[in-house]
């Protein structure tokens, strides 16, 4: 599904803060896999997401979606099939927009558009039906301004409309870490209940080792913008806090005394 072959992406090259987060990465995806990302600050979770899905490119090396070359696509051209959720719950919708605005807005991703009513009566019960599944009770309120919801909602809803078209990929950039625990929580079933019901190809970025351990068939953990470790299946399963841990002193050959000081 996804290939990306010896990537280098640099920030301030040449200067004193010079940054090199993504360092010769060489990583496969097969379609179906859903992988969460750990790793320290600054290790390059968030850069391999975007070099993903083309907020920029990489100094060098080559992307390939679907065996497609989308190394120098722009992010509107990977748009139609990558979906992408980010860590703030303000991002994502059109806070002057309705509820049903912003779904038939998503309902158009990688579609042609022309002019005609934004909202049909036909969309509007696919919308009360989806939101419905979200057990929120948006779906008696597709006329609210997005701007008036909680985190929790916006994101909920944020969430419905990145796979309203089901895409080819979805990528989730620490998407619950603005939320209170519980809100936290609804939004991670969610996020595991649309996955396994679409079958998506997605990549999770997320702090919470024990996260990245109970969801998804495949951990990668990143450090200094490089992959120290790649576990999927059966030993994936079998993982605790402290084997990522002991993995993470193993193959840096650092000392840490809280897991606070790796994943904060």
């Amino acid at each position: 599904m996804i290939s990306l072959d010896h990537c280098h992406k640099y920030f301030h090259r040449g200067s004193v803060n010079e940054i090199h987060p993504l360092n010769d990465i060489c990583l496969q995806i097969r379609e179906g896999d859903f992988i969460t990302v750990i790793g320290s600050n600054g290790a390059g979770k968030s850069t391999l997401l975007n070099c993903i899905a083309g907020s920029f490119f990489p100094d060098s090396g080559r992307i390939r979606i679907n065996s497609c070359e989308v190394t120098a696509w722009p992010e509107y051209k990977r748009a139609r099939f990558i979906a992408r959720v980010f860590q703030d719950p303000l991002l994502g919708t059109c806070p002057s927009a309705t509820i049903e605005q912003n779904l038939a807005l998503a309902l158009k991703r990688g579609r042609r558009r022309g002019l005609g009513r934004g909202v049909k009566n036909r969309d509007r019960a696919l919308f009360r039906d989806k939101l419905r599944h979200l057990g929120l009770g948006l779906e008696d309120r597709l006329l609210d301004k997005v701007g008036l919801l909680s985190g929790g909602q916006r994101q909920a809803l944020t969430m419905l409309m990145a796979t309203m078209i089901r895409p080819e990929v979805l990528l989730l950039d620490e998407h619950i870490a603005a939320l209170d625990p519980k809100t936290a929580n609804q939004i991670l079933t969610l996020t595991r209940d649309i996955i396994q019901e679409q079958g998506l190809t997605t990549m999770m970025i997320t702090h919470n080792m024990n996260h990245a351990i109970e969801f998804g068939n495949r951990l990668i953990m990143l450090h200094q913008g490089r992959v120290i470790y790649d576990v999927a299946g059966p030993e994936k399963l079998s993982l605790s806090v402290d084997d990522l841990l002991h993995r993470f002193y193993s193959a840096q050959g650092e000392e840490f005394s809280l897991d606070s000081m790796l994943l904060t």
